[in-house]
């Protein structure tokens, strides 16, 4: 199988196509910079989207960023670089002779409203609420393709939460602190937590990518998988077991106004805030996950 990953050489993008890769399918990149199994987006648009089975969008400015201060030009390229890439992808698919069979998108888990109480499925309903729900909301829909395109191409949408691993996203700023001895809840610490190693998430996007699209019910709408592992942490269980697996102390809690003082509030609401987010059409695919608990996640992350 041919696939097509927009945003290809980011963190997550790397662990699919080697992934792909290793299952024996062929990988073209979508990236600003030219290169060896690369193409660039400026080609996209002007030559057409290449032949592939599978196309993917994983593009997007890293909200994050600890070198990006929260402004109004950072909160737009927040918007603009998963929105125009987005629709880009899915104008090439809709103009394509031949379209993939699949087409999967990564949003995340920020559609559903923080609480400490509330369980959200796939199905759950969502309208947004702030900043990052309708980024989530503008996000999805730019890549929803023509209803008359459904009986070829299936559409999904994957909701990861924190995406944890070695070589990228959450973890790579939290290490540093943690191993120094000043690692520490953020904000009360009761907030859940949903997570994913970023091996599981690549095993979600290849799983739907090979996993045939049922002829008989064709759908406009798309499939969504929440990409977050089973266990339900909140944000003290993951601190202590990171704390634990490192072998450090974790005494040294961030309060909320600090966060949101150095961060921005619309933005550290992702770390004081969260939702209990339940895989459950993920699961119900069969999808068998490597790092279905924060034990097994964190060892093979930190190598213990």
């Amino acid at each position: 199988m041919r696939v097509l990953i927009g945003g290809g050489s980011g963190f997550v993008g790397r662990e699919l196509s080697r992934l792909l890769r290793d299952k024996g399918h062929e990988v073209t990149v979508v990236s600003r910079q030219p290169g060896p199994g690369k193409i660039t987006w400026a080609e996209l648009e002007s030559s057409g989207l290449p032949p592939c089975e599978g196309a993917v969008n994983l593009a997007g400015e890293n909200l994050m960023n600890p070198l990006r201060w929260w402004n109004e030009s950072y909160k737009k390229d927040l918007f603009s670089s998963r929105i125009d890439t987005t629709k880009t992808l899915a104008q090439a698919i809709a103009a394509s002779p031949s379209p993939p069979r699949s087409w999967v998108l990564l949003s995340g888990v920020a559609c559903y409203k923080p609480s400490l109480t509330a369980q959200y499925t796939e199905d759950s309903e969502w309208t947004p609420f702030d900043l990052l729900s309708r980024l989530v909301k503008e996000w999805e829909a730019s890549a929803l393709l023509p209803e008359n395109m459904s009986k070829t191409t299936k559409q999904v949408v994957i909701r990861p939460g924190a995406v944890l691993g070695r070589d990228g996203g959450a973890m790579k700023q939290m290490l540093l602190p943690f191993w120094l001895g000043l690692g520490g809840t953020l904000g009360s610490g009761s907030q859940p937590f949903p997570w994913i190693h970023v091996s599981d998430l690549a095993g979600i996007i290849a799983h739907t990518l090979e996993s045939p699209a049922a002829a008989d019910t064709p759908s406009a709408s798309p499939q969504v998988f929440n990409g977050v592992a089973p266990a339900l942490n909140t944000n003290y269980e993951f601190t202590k077991e990171l704390g634990r697996v490192l072998r450090r102390p974790t005494i040294f809690p961030v309060p909320g106004f600090v966060l949101n003082s150095l961060m921005g509030s619309e933005r550290a609401v992702v770390l004081v805030q969260g939702q209990k987010v339940i895989p459950k059409r993920t699961q119900e695919t069969g999808f068998q996950y490597k790092y279905p608990d924060l034990t097994s996640a964190l060892k093979q992350i930190v190598g213990s």
